[in-house]
């Protein structure tokens, strides 16, 4: 394949082609005897440390992983919320949405398994890294630094996917007492999750970074959505809310929104400008499903070899979206039409609407270098989530301020809507979580705030509520057992200790 590098800087080229090569890395490495091979043989040079943590990154490429059937984590994550349909053939995916999955659904193993290789790699980092001399005192910092943020970010989804956690901070090996570990409880999960986001603060990370690693900006939104969530429930922390609001504060400055919706989804615009930290895709070296899991089934629209329709909205939830707001108008967030892949002179109308935010137009087009090899990059954090999280946040400490208003209204003015003002503490803490569901649609937080919030929203009445006493646009009545994940059930074949939520 020719590599066009006007489309993407040296620094984010060789992010992904170290992250490639680290791949080879990473097979060796899970070679019997590996602790040995770390341990004695491998950390010896910046560069070696240089390769490793940027397997770290090729961790996070598991949330895209799917199938013919159109399973992936994030699309399950995203169907737990209830805003979605699948149109697949997903048996998996239909019991999501009807609540009547089991812990054998294969995703649940997918998360738990991947965040704790994530884990794992970043623990031998984390303990190996600082031994290696000679090497520049600043990148050794730096990438220990990258190290803690991956270990909290793998931690982050696994207590709040699957509550108490196994806590492990050391790397194991076949002789370790930790080898079967115990369950920790949430409240000491989060505490090492913040506390390993401080260190990556600390670590000397510029405060945005073009080429798809992790800044100083990525640590403080994720650390500040620490806080927001540790707020509320299960362990309402209600003084983390000023914590979460002075934590983002200073990211508010350091980006600023898009001109164009279309700039969230294409491959001139990767890591830049509101987008503080991606999953990073390449064709020709990592490519993803995200585009032709989230396009109608079986429509011809692209040219990918699938078309799967396992996550599209719900017309309640469309529907939701204030009068005039540009995100409803067509190909903006959604579509319900677009060309015929083979000739264009025809218009296939969807009967749906379907999410536009993740059309990848460079790899829909037939007789191209990337024709059907969908390389988009996934948000998984952005500026208006952390103007948000300070909205939110500070109006729980303070009521809305000039600030709050401030944040929420720099994303309703992008939108064309009219700003909001003059509304009562608890007017405007709605208000937000309304906006984060239109704005962050999708985007994998609608789950988490349910979670957090213990409400939901309720597209058909515009309104929030309890949701195990409420219906989705499907009609179901979600259940207080799917507040968490189970633990999969391969996993407690497997360790004993492992105790089941309760429900499953």
């Amino acid at each position: 394949m020719k590599f066009n590098f006007r489309k993407y800087s040296a620094g984010a080229f060789l992010l992904i082609l170290t992250v490639a090569l680290s791949s080879g890395c990473k097979k060796y490495l899970d070679e019997k005897n590996k602790g040995n091979f770390v341990k004695s043989n491998y950390f010896q040079s910046a560069n070696q440390a240089q390769t490793f943590v940027n397997g770290l990154y090729q961790v996070m490429y598991f949330f895209q992983n799917g199938d013919a059937y159109g399973e992936s984590p994030f699309i399950t994550m995203e169907l737990f919320a209830g805003h979605a349909t699948s149109l697949g053939q997903s048996v998996n995916n239909g019991n999501v949405i009807n609540q009547r999955t089991d812990p054998v659904n294969p995703g649940f193993e997918t998360v738990w398994s991947n965040c704790f290789k994530g884990i794992a790699n970043a623990n031998l980092a984390i303990e190996n890294i600082p031994g290696i001399n000679p090497m520049d005192e600043g990148l050794k910092k730096k990438l220990i630094g990258e190290a803690y943020f991956f270990r909290a970010f793998y931690y982050y989804h696994l207590v709040r996917l699957y509550g108490d956690v196994p806590l492990i901070l050391q790397s194991q090996t076949v002789n370790s007492p930790d080898l079967y570990p115990s369950r920790s409880p949430v409240a000491d999960v989060y505490k090492q999750i913040i506390a390993d986001l401080q260190a990556a603060e600390a670590s000397g990370m510029p405060n945005t970074d073009a080429t798809g690693r992790v800044s100083l900006g990525a640590v403080k939104t994720l650390l500040a959505s620490v806080y927001l969530t540790t707020a509320g429930f299960p362990l309402q922390q209600t003084e983390n809310y000023a914590k979460a609001a002075e934590e983002v504060k200073p990211v508010l400055g350091w980006y600023s929104l898009f001109p164009n919706y279309a700039y969230l989804h294409d491959n001139a615009h990767k890591n830049q400008t509101e987008l503080i930290f991606q999953i990073n895709y390449l064709a020709g070296t990592s490519t993803n499903a995200i585009a032709q899991l989230t396009v109608p089934f079986n429509l011809l629209v692209g040219v990918w070899g699938d078309h799967l329709g396992a996550m599209i909205p719900t017309n309640q939830f469309v529907a939701s979206y204030e009068a005039g707001d540009l995100r409803t108008q067509e190909r903006q967030f959604y579509f319900s039409k677009y060309p015929q892949s083979d000739d264009t002179t025809k218009i296939i109308n969807f009967g749906v609407h379907a999410l536009y935010k993740y059309f990848h137009v460079e790899s829909s087009v037939p007789n191209t270098a990337i024709s059907g090899k969908c390389d988009e990059n996934w948000t998984l954090l952005r500026l208006p989530e952390a103007q948000l999280i300070y909205a939110e946040a500070s109006n729980e400490v303070n009521g809305p301020t000039a600030d709050a208003y401030a944040a929420v209204n720099a994303i309703r003015a992008r939108a064309k809507l009219a700003p909001l003002s003059g509304l009562s503490k608890d007017a405007f803490r709605q208000a937000i979580w309304r906006e984060r569901y239109h704005e962050l649609a999708y985007e994998n937080k609608a789950y988490f705030d349910m979670q957090r919030t213990h409400m939901a929203y309720l597209p058909q009445s515009n309104t929030f509520a309890d949701p195990t006493a409420s219906q989705t646009e499907q009609g179901v009545t979600f259940k207080a057992q799917y507040y968490l994940w189970p633990i999969p059930q391969r996993e407690r074949n497997t360790n004993s200790k492992l105790t089941q939520n309760p429900g499953w």
